[in-house]
């Protein structure tokens, strides 16, 4: 004979209820969702739609011959032909995309991390001839002159 068999059952300790423990009545059941009228499986959010549009195809006429490029592509020549052309709006956007790490990583095509490097060294350049007292004052330009200095005795 089991011990146990003798024994009347003890009844189970309350369990806590308060902050982050609801009483278990009111619990989701095992397989049911929070919020059942939710967003639909399958339907797109904004960062996958934008993903989607940006790379759909379209006709563009460069140097008199059609080719064929992403939006995201088109959109992006456009910006940066209009910051060459004087335009201070686009040099802003376009500096701007050049040195956000994000921006450069979901852009397809413009992850080649040597000429990452070397674009934002020329960037820095000519930030730097553009506003030198913004950029580190006399201090950085003579420890520049001196570098060039170094490379034109070494070149």
């Amino acid at each position: 004979m089991n011990d146990n068999d003798d024994k009347p059952e003890a009844p189970e300790p309350a369990k806590s209820v308060g902050y982050g423990t609801p009483p278990e009545a009111t619990r989701f059941k095992k397989g049911s969702s929070g919020n059942p009228k939710g967003r639909p499986r399958g339907s797109l959010n904004v960062r996958n739609l934008f993903t989607k549009i940006s790379r759909e195809k379209v006709v563009i006429n460069e140097n008199g011959q059609r080719k064929t490029v992403t939006k995201l592509e088109a959109a992006l020549k456009q910006m940066v032909n209009k910051a060459a052309s004087g335009d201070i709006r686009a040099l802003r956007e376009t500096l701007e995309l050049a040195r956000d790490p994000e921006a450069r990583q979901n852009m397809p095509g413009l992850q080649n991390p040597v000429s990452e490097e070397l674009d934002q060294e020329v960037i820095d350049g000519i930030l730097q001839r553009l506003n030198p007292e913004q950029q580190g004052g006399p201090e950085l330009q003579e420890a520049t002159e001196e570098a060039n200095d170094v490379d034109d005795q070494q070149g």
